[in-house]
């Protein structure tokens, strides 16, 4: 039987008149990986802060095993500005030995992407007093999980996180023995790494088994079975239940409760989307084109992003850019900002951005913009139309659409001064989605919000006609909402991943497994396509005799891992390693002067 870590008994908390929890009897045991999820405001920070013995209950007991490892990562650091990232991260080890260690390796590559840490001036030596929230956070991360713990509580993990960090996180914490409590709005990674889920709502939470997809559907079959919810929400819950069951039938394998109920609650439910018809209605509010870039080059500063590139963005186009930090993402879409905002005027470096006449942009950036702080809720929104047409006959107030996205007729009096940071994020959205546009641009736009209000945003996305492009580390939210996945992978150039998100991670594996510059290696399929025959078959020999040095690599790195303390052992498979890595380089080269032959 698995001993119990952390035990609450009827825990109460109060703030001013609210009880955000309310008799809360709860157990963490080992081995329990729970995903803690709610509206923001609902008290799941909270309820983590009582667990973790960071704040105090107002009523009943808390209780912790003897000599209980608790490792709390929370949303406020408590690094030592003046201290290195070595001091923070490795302490006094030498560098002998905390290279010989597996996990401290496994962590410095996954969070930092290298030992090296990349990006950081001085690698280990920087001081952390300068470096950006972000930064700071991927350090106390690290600092956790290189300590041994009983239990892990984390607050937002993947906040910070690119695509790559938030799938190395997810699989670095199912291999850990260590029992774990995550709040996260991100729910591809809950799927991921969570066996059970705690749903903070109203002073209660409710326990659900499995990941975030079986919690849909429990809570959805307990719903329909109570019908304690309006219809509104049931309808919202039917869709992603639908979304979630066709749309990605290979995210759950062991639902805990009867599924025959769920597929009957679904049995009438039509995908999310109606492709055909929404590029119908874009069509005829678009017109042909929408954005064409031709030969172009974007730069930031002296630095060039993207060269040579041409492409375009269609009439109901629905585009998923991911990328590697710095690549140019939010650049690109500032470019065509710039170019839709003087009509064509404006235009990159070189090349060439053809706006179409019709095209009516909302751009919803990861700055929040400032509104009066005077204003209510709702007249920061009828300030922008008292009514929206959302397509296919649907209409909706200021009022109503408020309500969608989380504002109740209360709240919508609430001055616009006295609104959280994802709150305020709401209202941008929406005063973005009541002006019209027929083409979003959306740079992280997760940030900040909830899952249920995420959930509300991609119904609302679902009916929406108009072209969209959304750049997100939210696996989830990418894939639900977009139809094709492009990247940039920091060679300069932009590809269409057939196979969405999977495939850009096995890139980027294989990049960083490369001892050859990566983007040269990146560029490898693209650059194919364009050779002759006889070229291109050498070409494609060459990459499968690096992918089977790149798998060879991988089992020696898993071994030295295993025997990281016999050094000896670790000695002998490292001589291997270096002759993989000469193999490789003398393919590469060979690689890179036949395509430049052809």
């Amino acid at each position: 039987m698995a001993t119990n870590l952390v035990n609450l008994e009827a825990v109460g908390k109060v703030y001013g008149t609210r009880a955000l929890l309310d008799g809360v009897s709860l157990g963490v045991n080992e081995g329990d990986r729970i995903g803690v999820v709610g509206r923001n405001g609902d008290g799941k920070t909270t309820l983590i802060r009582i667990l973790a013995k960071l704040e105090s209950a107002d009523d009943g007991r808390v209780t912790h095993s003897g000599g209980l490892r608790l490792g709390v990562l929370t949303q406020h650091d408590s690094l030592d500005p003046e201290a290195t990232v070595r001091h923070e991260v490795i302490g006094d080890l030498a560098d002998h030995e905390w290279a010989g260690n597996a996990k401290i390796r496994d962590v410095l590559t996954g969070l930092f992407g290298g030992l090296d840490l990349p990006g950081f001036g001085q690698g280990l030596d920087t001081v952390i007093g300068p470096l950006s929230g972000g930064e700071r956070r991927r350090i106390a991360l690290a600092k956790l999980l290189i300590a041994e713990q009983d239990l892990i509580v984390l607050d937002e993990p993947t906040n910070h996180l690119d695509v790559e960090g938030i799938s190395w996180l997810a699989q670095h914490l199912r291999a850990r023995r260590s029992a774990l409590v995550v709040v996260t709005h991100d729910r591809w990674f809950l799927d991921q790494v969570c066996t059970r889920m705690w749903d903070v709502q109203r002073g209660d939470v409710h326990e659900y088994e499995g990941g975030y997809s079986d919690y849909v559907f429990a809570r959805a079959e307990r719903e329909r079975i109570a019908a304690t919810e309006e219809v509104k929400r049931q309808n919202l819950m039917r869709k992603e239940l639908a979304w979630l069951r066709r749309g990605a039938p290979a995210r759950t394998s062991k639902p805990r409760f009867r599924i025959e109920a769920a597929n009957e609650l679904i049995a009438d439910v039509p995908p999310p989307r109606d492709t055909a018809e929404l590029m119908k209605f874009a069509n005829s509010r678009l017109g042909k084109t929408v954005f064409e870039l031709e030969d172009v080059t974007v730069q930031a500063g002296s630095k060039v992003l993207l060269k040579h590139l041409t492409w375009q963005l269609g009439p109901g186009d629905r585009i998923g850019l991911v990328g590697v930090n710095g690549a140019g993402k939010t650049s690109l879409l500032r470019a065509l900002a710039e170019a839709a905002r003087s009509q064509g005027e404006r235009q990159p470096v070189a090349g060439r951005v053809v706006v179409g006449k019709t095209v009516k942009l909302a751009y919803l950036s990861q700055e929040v913009a400032e509104l009066d702080p005077a204003l209510r809720v709702l007249e920061a929104v009828q300030r922008v139309r008292e009514r929206v047409d959302l397509g296919k006959g649907r209409e909706m107030t200021a009022g109503q659409l408020c309500e969608q996205f989380g504002f109740s007729k209360e709240k919508q009096w609430t001055p616009v001064g006295d609104l959280s940071g994802g709150e305020r994020r709401r209202l941008q959205i929406l005063r973005l989605l009541m002006d019209e546009p027929n083409v979003l641009f959306l740079d992280e736009p997760t940030n900040d919000l909830d899952i249920e209000t995420l959930t509300q945003l991609e119904d609302l996305l679902d009916g929406w006609p108009g072209s969209l492009i959304v750049i997100s580390h939210d696996r989830y939210f990418v894939e639900r909402t977009t139809d094709r996945v492009f990247a940039l992978l920091g060679d300069a150039a932009l590809r269409m991943l057939p196979r969405g998100l999977d495939e850009y991670i096995e890139r980027r594996q294989r990049m960083s497994e490369a001892a050859a510059p990566a983007p040269a290696q990146a560029a490898a399929p693209k650059k194919a396509a364009a050779v002759n025959r006889a070229a291109q078959k050498e070409l494609q020999k060459i990459e499968r005799q690096l992918d089977k040095i790149g798998d060879k690599e991988a089992k020696l790195h898993a071994q030295i891992a295993e025997h990281a303390t016999d050094f000896e052992k670790v000695a002998g498979l490292d001589a291997q390693l270096r002759e993989l890595a000469g193999q490789r380089e003398e393919l590469e080269m060979s690689w890179l002067e036949l395509a430049e032959e052809a």
